[in-house]
């Protein structure tokens, strides 16, 4: 089972070879592609071959891609990761909108519960609050509970002038977990056969990741327990790779404990097999003893 995240922070060429990954620098090593899982390839002077590509692809090895500032700023989204992508894909756009929306009414109150648990975490009195979000949530959050929960919640975790629109080293480091996040989401996406685009949710016809953006929601806090745990002043290579570990945390999902990464792969496979069998408790939530 793959399991390692490789980080490639400094010149090197890329190339494959045998079934291995050849990293050539000064020295030269080698990784076997199967027991990668996510390729980061941080720094703009990195070259790859297009034969370690399409193997990557073919392995449906996440690989992401960081710009200038070693930020994330695109990944390696396979065409075919399914044998049976076409059918997965007709039967996503018959998908009920009543089956979507019962689904993400689960999705919203999932999140807002995991929120309000880390915060009662931290022993902060808006957990409460939270939890009442919970109760007076209606079908498909009409009332936006969600982003009442999401002010509340942030400026109890950050402060009271805390935004997420600021450029500052706690909202780089959320950026740059969520972004993780989000790709990981997407690999299980595509492996499932279906399309990132097409959202239950989400609808925005400039984001290629909508149904990603859907159902990460509930793991966001992982991200935001890591990010106040670190308390960054400042947000470089070693504060990615502490937000990097988040992946390998172990969590509890159907009565077994997971890591991170492959509890998204159970959640995922479990939302799709909740909309195709139109039954919301087929749907299996993460639990995370804080």
């Amino acid at each position: 089972m793959s399991w390692r995240t490789v980080v490639i922070s400094s010149n090197a060429k890329l190339d494959y070879q045998m079934g291995y990954m050849v990293v050539r620098r000064m020295d030269t090593m080698k990784i076997h592609l199967s027991e990668m899982e996510i390729l980061i390839v941080e720094s703009t002077a990195v070259s790859l071959t297009a034969a370690l590509l399409n193997e990557l692809s073919k392995k449906k090895i996440k690989v992401i891609f960081c710009d200038e500032k070693r930020n994330p700023s695109s990944e390696l989204v396979g065409y075919y990761c399914s044998h049976d992508t076409s059918t997965k894909i007709r039967t996503q756009i018959t998908w009920k909108d009543e089956v979507k929306k019962a689904v993400w009414t689960e999705i919203v109150a999932e999140k807002i519960r995991k929120q309000a648990e880390h915060l009662e975490f931290w022993k902060l009195e808006e957990a409460d609050m939270l939890y009442g979000y919970i109760n007076e949530l209606q079908f498909a959050d009409t009332s936006n509970r969600e982003g009442h929960a999401a002010k509340v919640y942030f400026n109890a975790l950050f402060g009271l002038d805390f935004t997420r629109t600021e450029e500052n080293s706690t909202n780089a480091a959320l950026n740059y977990g969520y972004s993780l996040l989000l790709s990981a989401f997407n690999r299980c996406i595509t492996a499932n056969g279906y399309l990132t685009q097409l959202g239950l949710f989400h609808d925005n016809m400039f984001n290629q990741f909508n149904l990603a953006s859907d159902l990460m929601e509930p793991f966001r806090p992982i991200v935001d327990l890591k990010v106040k745990q670190m308390q960054p002043v400042k947000f470089e290579h070693d504060e990615k790779m502490e937000v990097l570990t988040i992946l390998q945390n172990e969590v509890k999902i159907n009565g077994r404990t997971e890591f991170v990464s492959n509890a998204i792969k159970i959640y995922c496979k479990s939302v799709f097999d909740a909309i195709n069998n139109e039954d919301v408790s087929e749907i299996k939530f993460y639990r995370y003893e804080l």
